[in-house]
């Protein structure tokens, strides 16, 4: 079906032309300049590591397994002992846990799966293919020298990388740790944030007359835990410059990033460039060629970034994955990832204004014969309102250049499961 451009929403395609603006890759590099890798670390326990990020590469300390073991619960013997026989005498059992013991000569015995290989023992016959008398074993095959082993070291190598640096730690690193008998690593300190939104008419929970509900911070200081932060919640400033510049004064010691939402366009009461200048802070860029998400400012206040995303609350969950994540991510010690780079193919018409790359959230509907995603696109290019991430799978971009996408066409997105959960 064919959609006609949607010219809804904030208007701001008709201010300043796109030359204005800073491009999307630079944006995302002047965002990147400003931060540089936590190098305070500290140790914890696996307990507490689930999601932290690894300061540094973790080795083997051992190869693994520890010793030769059976992959199997049967009978280990050797194999020269059975030839031209079909049965053995059984010698005694080994369990999983037992302490290494030796075959006798000419005879089987019973282990268990896990169990340490006796010395002397070449094979393990797996119980299905034997018949346990008790005190004989009766055989239907002959073994092969090796056969259902688990040799020592067959899985890793001793001072084999268990995790890398600046990797995010998941429930299988810690079970891999566990395994190879770590019970604590070292992990980076957390990035501290702090998050405040801007706007007189902003309240939380039910709003009275002219108000309304604020979105934005509940949201960033949800997304920025979720990447690994350690939040502070600022609260919300009014529509006041002098009032923030006194809140952000010295607020720059306190905090690796600060992020705000609001009060960054060219209304009169868009103050905080000129409230963060009052405070001693400094600007590094403003105003992307972005939609949504145009009015996004850069700066320093003290030793902290700061980022400044609009205020409204689908401009504020675009900011935040392209450029507020990729920083937190370096200030983890990891590489951030591009924003949008799986390949997919539209499921839709769409035609655009030119001039600004644009992100919306999309579905996945169905597989093309390549296996390639089918994409479909949701809301109407309004960035007041979330509802459509509600249904979406990720986001997807176009670039500033393009004025239309036909049904087939290539697309760029970002599946939300491939983001840690990021939504």
């Amino acid at each position: 079906m064919h959609m006609a451009r949607i010219t809804g929403g904030c208007g701001c395609d008709s201010l300043a032309p796109a030359t204005d603006m800073i491009s999307v890759s630079d944006a995302v590099d002047r965002a990147l300049a400003l931060v540089a890798p936590i190098t305070q670390t500290q140790m914890v326990s696996l307990y507490e590591a689930l999601g932290r990020t690894a300061a540094r590469a973790v080795l083997a300390p051992a190869a693994m397994p520890f010793f030769d073991n059976a992959a199997m619960d049967g009978f280990a013997l050797r194999c020269a002992d059975i030839e031209g026989r079909c049965c053995l005498p059984i010698g005694g059992t080994v369990a999983a846990g037992d302490d290494p013991c030796t075959l006798p000569d000419g005879v089987a015995l019973r282990i268990f799966t896990g169990a340490p290989l006796p010395a002397g023992a070449d094979a393990v016959v797996m119980i299905e293919t034997c018949i346990d008398k008790t005190h004989k074993v009766h055989f239907n095959r002959i073994p092969a020298p090796g056969e259902n082993i688990r040799r020592a070291g067959s899985d890793q190598a001793a001072a084999q990388v268990l995790i890398n640096a600046g990797a995010r730690i998941a429930a299988h690193h810690i079970g891999l740790l566990a395994a190879n008998g770590i019970t604590e690593i070292e992990v980076t300190r957390r990035p501290c944030i702090g998050v405040f939104s801007t706007g007189d008419e902003l309240c939380l929970g039910k709003p009275a007359a002219g108000q309304i509900p604020d979105a934005n911070r509940p949201m960033l200081l949800a997304l920025a835990r979720q990447a690994g932060a350690e939040v502070t919640d600022l609260g919300i400033l009014p529509d006041d410059a002098s009032a923030t510049a006194a809140v952000l004064n010295g607020l720059g010691a306190h905090y690796d990033l600060i992020l705000s939402s609001g009060a960054v366009s060219m209304g009169g009461k868009d103050h905080m460039r000129a409230a963060l200048q009052a405070a001693g802070g400094t600007m590094h860029g403003w105003r992307v060629a972005l939609k949504p998400g145009k009015p996004v400012m850069f700066g320093t206040l003290g030793t902290a970034a700061f980022t400044c995303l609009p205020g409204n609350p689908f401009a504020v969950h675009v900011g935040f994955h392209m450029f507020v994540l990729p920083q937190i991510m370096r200030l983890l010690g990891a590489a951030p990832a591009p924003f949008a780079a799986v390949p997919a193919i539209a499921g839709f018409e769409w035609t655009r204004k030119p001039g600004r790359a644009e992100v919306f959230p999309v579905r996945l509907v169905a597989h093309d014969a390549t296996g390639l995603p089918v994409l479909q696109r949701l809301g109407q290019s309004v960035s007041a309102t979330l509802l459509p991430l509600s249904d979406a799978d990720g986001l997807a971009i176009v670039a500033a250049e393009t004025s239309h996408i036909h049904t087939g066409a290539p697309l760029l997105w970002r599946p939300f499961c491939q983001t840690g959960g990021i939504q």
